[in-house]
């Protein structure tokens, strides 16, 4: 029986680890696809959001699955993520206008959100706690190739077979982690069942929404003076109060803020957020970089990810493998310190920059975030019992994607203003021809039309504004590294001796 339980344990863990591949390489993966759906379907003006409501929707269900699983237990919620970012994933598929799109890729997003922190949470219940490390390595491990294999794959997928192979890819893998966890996955946990928290859920879905048509739609389709970008925000910030009052006031809230006066928790959601826009401006820009000021086109933009993501899982499995003999913050210092470091090397990029130092700048990054995939969902959830897990691990998994839609939202609007500014430098009143999409403006087939003159102009303009993008990028990164001095010093193997 013992050896029948530890296969079983095997099998749920390799279902728990394709699943986390799925849901979070769907970030990613879509990426460079995009100009082959824009295409297609058309809307180009609204192709930011076949990202966007993927991410918002992703986001804003985190915390609630994260509590319902807490509530009425981790496979229910588990299997239906996973069949409904399945249906999610057939819909986008047989999309026929960029609208459909959009509303497909919300559903996926409402099946992600209960994916990615409920595989955690029942890492963490079927792990022994002294395996716990070495599970939450390669977790982190998975999280880091997802993130950065992503655009590759959709390169790829797009170039030799086709877009719509991005979402179909999903359902074979997706079926065999269904099978892995439904069958193998016996849930021994008991959950006590609550009064559901809806005003919480329903503020705060309400909040997040809000606040991404204000970041993503200000200073596009309206002035961030106007009338829209006001009623946003503050619908944005009347919700988010509301939201605040209601899980003050809630038996059994969304968010439990009383999990806050936990400094481990408080700094590890802090950290999710700061590093988690600091690494996806560097998943996003480096292969833009590559892209549009080296000529590479999207395969080799996706290429030179890969030293980021060999660096993210070295220190993610290191990260879970020292977990038990040193304090989280003791290995979390040093890498974020590397991450501020790789993004200030990468503040330095030019026109002239080889392919040599662009590889090793991106290793440097890989290593600093790496280890937070491990580390912190571990140091989350150290605090509280098995009742709070489902609670903790899905908030800080919130925060981190918060931080990253936040992140590319923000760092977005400065390297397109950077962009737009430059090229008012060099061409004064003309620049208004240049001032498109300047990932379209510098493919390679775009390019090929553009007089050689301008075309260096362009280029430099482009170069300069990445580099002025990651300059900012450096604060969030720097952010990170001092809210990891203000850690305490537990270690999982604390909870070790305690077992």
């Amino acid at each position: 029986m013992k050896n029948k339980g530890q296969s079983n344990i095997k099998v749920v863990i390799g279902g728990l680890l394709l699943a986390i591949l799925v849901a979070s390489m769907d970030n990613t993966i879509v990426t460079t696809a995009l100009p082959s759906i824009v295409g297609e379907l058309g809307g180009v003006d609204k192709f930011v959001w076949v990202t966007s409501a993927y991410l918002v929707a992703q986001m804003a269900g985190m915390p609630i699955f994260g509590k319902l699983s807490d509530m009425y237990g981790r496979k229910n919620f588990f299997i239906f993520g996973l069949v409904v970012f399945m249906i999610g994933s057939i819909l986008c598929g047989t999309a026929d206008t960029i609208n459909e799109l959009i509303i497909y890729r919300a559903i996926q997003g409402i099946g992600g959100g209960a994916l990615m922190p409920i595989a955690f949470t029942i890492m963490f219940d079927v792990v022994p706690i002294e395996q716990r490390g070495k599970m939450s390595g390669m977790f982190g491990a998975v999280f880091g190739i997802s993130s950065v294999f992503g655009p590759l794959l959709g390169a790829y997928i797009t170039e030799y077979i086709g877009w719509t192979w991005v979402f179909y890819i999903n359902i074979p893998l997706g079926l065999i982690a269904f099978a892995m966890v439904a069958f193998f996955y016996k849930e021994s946990v008991e959950h006590a069942k609550q009064r559901i928290d809806w005003i919480g859920a329903f503020t705060l879905v309400g909040a997040v929404v809000c606040l991404m048509f204000a970041v993503e739609l200000g200073g596009k389709e309206f002035a961030w003076a106007s009338p829209q970008s006001f009623s946003l925000f503050g619908g944005f910030a009347i919700l988010a109060i509301a939201f605040v009052i209601a899980e003050r006031r809630a038996e059994e809230p969304v968010i439990d803020f009383g999990m806050f006066k936990e400094r481990l928790f408080a700094t590890s959601g802090l950290i999710s957020i700061f590093s988690g826009a600091a690494f996806i401006t560097a998943s996003v820009y480096i292969p833009f970089y590559i892209q549009g000021v080296q000529g590479g086109n999207a395969t080799n933009s996706g290429l030179v990810l890969l030293p980021m993501m060999v660096g993210s899982v070295v220190s993610a499995s290191i990260g879970g493998a020292l977990m038990a003999k040193f304090a989280y913050r003791s290995f979390l210092i040093p890498t974020l310190a590397l991450l501020t470091v790789g993004m200030v090397l990468l503040a330095t990029l030019s026109i002239d920059t080889s392919r040599f130092l662009v590889v090793a700048f991106m290793i440097l990054a890989g290593l600093g975030i790496g280890a937070s995939f491990s580390v912190l969902p571990s140091a989350a959830i150290h605090p509280f019992s098995v009742r709070k897990r489902g609670a903790a691990t899905s908030t800080v998994s919130f925060l981190r994607t918060f931080g990253m839609t936040i992140g590319i939202t923000v760092f977005g609007i400065i390297q397109s203003h950077a962009f737009t500014r430059n090229l008012a430098d060099s061409f004064g009143e003309g620049a208004s021809s240049f001032t498109g999409d300047s990932r379209a403006l510098l493919s390679p087939e775009a390019r090929s039309n553009i007089p050689a003159e301008i075309a260096d102009t362009l280029t430099k303009a482009l170069s300069s504004s990445i580099a002025s993008t990651f300059l900012w990028a450096i604060v969030p990164a720097a952010l990170a590294l001092v809210v990891a001095f203000m850690m305490s010093k537990e270690k999982l193997g604390d909870q070790i001796k305690q077992s």
